[in-house]
């Protein structure tokens, strides 16, 4: 209990200071955003401030911050540090850089933002990359609301006939909310979904609470860090499980989303890292409940999503399970909404198509939600489909999330600001998205089984050099381009 307590204290405390040095290093000032200079009635609408931090706040809490964390407390109790110090260094950071600096460009997409900070071979590669992320995000937060809502709402097989029924009613709500300006359907009901996300997340606290930290230890043998159950590494498996609790490459879509909408830039610590705080509050608290749950069933093997309805009903009772529940219905689906309105906003920027005329939005709905019903299907009909699905969701998140942090520090480089605030997250992530491809077996290149090496020798060396090599290009970049990056 007294851990957990200390990371609620950093994620506080730290984030208050931290946020505070954050917005004094970018510097808001009193021109206008593009929410009053760009005002278009579809996707650059003023919005208030508390309406504005609700919907970030839904937007980037998918199912990342409670699924990843029920699954990252495997590795013991050194989450309850590891979240919220890696949710004020970096993933905080991440979401305010990428908001703040989208603004200062008329509201711009992050693949426009890499090229112009990076350059535009940069940018094909990324533009891959989170195009691939946004579809699978929309897909995972499609099936997973789903299920729940078949699982632990309706008391149905998941395998049957209404589950395809459900993923059409959810994929429908997906193509209007991406067809509607942005206040007719994300900013009039999501403040009511944030009730839901609150009540469930301050519930399971009171329940951990009460339990008074008796099943707060080590779920399996070890101490600060515990032996996982299936013997996976804790670097770098745990910053790729537990991704959106403490950086999510998905945020900066999001982010960039909302800074259409913010109306002034003092408002961005406030909207952009404080509700990343209150994300990583939401994994903290669901890890906590995870522990608890775990030491007291001993059901280590029980799968993520099971235990969400567990946890729920533990700590809250019937009812008020049932109202957690919702909520984490909830999460996924109002993240899913958005992910497509990013992903037909990127591909719009990129290709120039013009967004405030309804058949041309339309068209590009259509082109995007095809590919994500044939991947959905797919994932459901295989039994190895959505955990394909899913590895390459986790990878791909925090890659992208990688790319942003290297445009940033580029950005604070060639604007002679701080740029080690973001440089340092960014080369420890490029490390673990590194050596965590090239070990991987499954989804990787099993790099070390192929060497014959132990562990994870090889792929930590290639992932250092790849850390090296993100300093480097930051250097390399904000030399080059240093006219594109001044303000």
């Amino acid at each position: 209990m007294v851990l957990f307590l200390i990371g609620l204290g950093i994620l506080l405390l730290g984030g208050f200071v931290y946020g505070k040095y954050c917005e004094r290093v970018f510097g808001p000032d009193d021109r206008e955003t593009p929410a009053v200079k760009l005002a278009d009635g579809v996707d650059y609408v003023g919005m208030k401030k508390w309406r504005n931090q609700l919907i970030e706040l839904l937007n980037i809490a998918g199912t990342g911050p409670i699924l990843g964390p029920i699954q990252g407390i495997l590795f013991g109790p050194i989450a309850f540090l590891t979240i919220p110090i890696g949710c004020v260094l970096a993933g905080s950071l991440h979401d305010y850089f990428v908001g703040m600096i989208s603004m200062r460009n008329d509201g711009a997409q992050v693949p426009k933002l890499v090229t112009r900070y990076l350059g535009n071979g940069t940018n094909k590669v990324y533009n891959i990359i989170i195009w691939i992320l946004m579809l699978l995000t929309g897909v995972v937060f499609i099936y997973t609301p789903g299920d729940l809502i078949v699982n632990d709402v309706l008391g149905m097989d998941i395998h049957g006939n209404v589950i395809w029924i459900v993923y059409a009613c959810i994929l429908l709500y997906y193509i209007l909310a991406t067809l509607f300006p942005i206040d007719t359907i994300i900013g009039r009901i999501y403040p009511i979904f944030g009730g839901f996300l609150i009540v469930s997340a301050l519930g399971v606290l009171v329940g951990v609470l009460m339990d008074g930290g008796a099943s707060l230890h080590p779920i399996t043998e070890g101490g600060l860090i515990s032996v996982h159950p299936t013997g996976q590494s804790f670097i770098p498996v745990f910053f790729i499980t537990v991704a959106c609790g403490i950086m999510s490459g998905f945020h900066g879509s999001q982010a960039t989303l909302i800074s259409r909408t913010v109306m002034d830039e003092r408002e961005g610590r406030q909207t952009f890292y404080n509700m990343m705080l209150a994300e990583g509050f939401i994994a903290m608290v669901w890890a906590a409940g995870a522990m608890v749950l775990f030491n007291r069933s001993a059901a280590v093997d029980t799968s993520a999503t099971l235990m969400v309805g567990l946890i729920s009903k533990e700590f809250m009772g019937k009812i008020g399970g049932l109202i957690a529940i919702v909520g984490v219905i909830v999460l996924p689906i109002t993240s899913g909404d958005t992910a497509f309105r990013s992903l037909r906003l990127m591909i719009a920027e990129q290709f120039k198509i013009d967004q405030q005329k309804k058949i041309k939005r339309v068209f590009l709905s259509i082109v995007i939600f095809i590919p994500a019903a044939a991947i959905l299907y797919y994932a459901k009909s295989n039994s190895e489909g959505f955990a394909t699905l899913w590895r390459y969701f986790g990878f791909a998140n925090q890659l992208v999330a990688v790319f942003a942090l290297l445009m940033v520090s580029t950005y604070l480089k060639g604007n002679g600001k701080n740029y080690f605030i973001s440089l340092l997250p960014g080369m420890f992530y490029t490390f673990i998205v590194s050596s965590y491809i090239f070990h991987d077996p499954k989804l990787g290149l099993n790099f070390d089984g192929r060497l014959g090496l132990e562990g994870y020798t090889g792929s930590y060396l290639v992932g250092l050099v790849f850390a090296l090599l993100f300093a480097w290009f930051v250097a390399y970049s904000a030399k080059k381009r240093k006219d594109m990056i001044l303000d």
